[in-house]
């Protein structure tokens, strides 16, 4: 018995892991050189605090944050990785998504299934381009190979063409979801980290409570700003990342049905048509 081709008709532009890798250990290290900058030179800038004295009292935010310590380059430099790492994965799934609106586009394709207008359903991917229109159009040119197949059966012709579509998205798909690991480690990360913060501030803060004598108001209260700021600063970062992660999952989730909506029909309407032909 022959057994259907398994190799997708279409060659899937993917993202490599190696480039996906290469970046992540780009951006990290240079976030964290552009964070101790700005914390340094910019926040830590003598103009911040009263009388020009860095170990005085801020005069506005940036010595404010300047005062919340060495673990505030650490969250700066989680708080840019998020930003970086949402714009590149807002860039990667725009153009996954297509020069056009995903779901007219499907309306489209799916008209064109009912019509058994093949050809154009394959021109209107052309136009669409994108992950999801490279996705279908692999399944609409193993539709096409298996209607001129002579050595398979209606069953066999189907599963073809449901498994050329299956290993398309197998291969586009993962690509959406790169670097997204790193923004859900920022998600727990951020938080941790800003709590050490806060931790290491109330820390100095009782130290300076437990001199004899009258405590120092000024080392005391600026032990309290290390430890608010820190926090400030990992809830800001964790609850930023939270929003951009699921605003790309739910991104992604929608091209996937868009994918699995439009290969059902692929395959439905390639069963209906070819139903009562027989393989002699």
């Amino acid at each position: 018995m022959a057994t259907a081709p398994s190799t997708p008709t279409t060659p899937v532009k993917k993202e490599s892991s190696g480039n996906s890798g290469a970046f992540a250990s780009l951006v990290i290290p240079i976030c964290f050189v552009i964070a101790v900058l700005l914390f340094i030179f910019v926040f830590g800038d003598a103009s911040h605090y009263k009388g020009g004295d860095p170990k005085g009292e801020p005069v506005d935010i940036f010595g404010t944050v300047h005062k919340g310590g060495p673990i505030v380059p650490v969250l700066m430099t989680m708080f840019l990785m998020m930003v970086v790492f949402s714009i590149e994965r807002f860039v990667v799934i725009g153009k996954a998504s297509g020069t056009g609106n995903v779901d007219a586009f499907v309306r489209k394709i799916n008209a064109f299934l009912n019509q058994g207008n093949i050809d154009a359903a394959s021109a209107e991917c052309d136009k669409q381009k994108g992950s999801v229109a490279n996705v279908i159009k692999s399944g609409l040119k193993k539709y096409r190979e298996m209607e001129a197949e002579p050595n398979l059966d209606v069953d066999q012709k189907t599963l073809a063409i449901q498994k050329d579509i299956e290993e398309a998205t197998a291969l586009e798909m993962p690509m959406l979801e790169q670097n997204l690991t790193i923004i859900a480690t920022l998600v727990s990360v951020g938080t941790l980290v800003g709590l050490l913060g806060t931790v290491v501030g109330m820390i100095g803060a009782f130290q300076t409570l437990a001199t004899s004598g009258a405590p120092n108001q000024a080392e005391l209260s600026s032990h309290i700003s290390e430890a608010l700021i820190n926090t400030a600063l990992g809830i800001a970062t964790s609850a930023l990342s939270i929003i951009s992660y699921n605003v790309f999952t739910s991104k992604i989730d929608k091209l996937t049905y868009a994918i699995d909506e439009t290969g059902f029909s692929i395959v439905q309407t390639f069963a209906a048509s070819h139903k009562n032909r027989t393989r002699y």
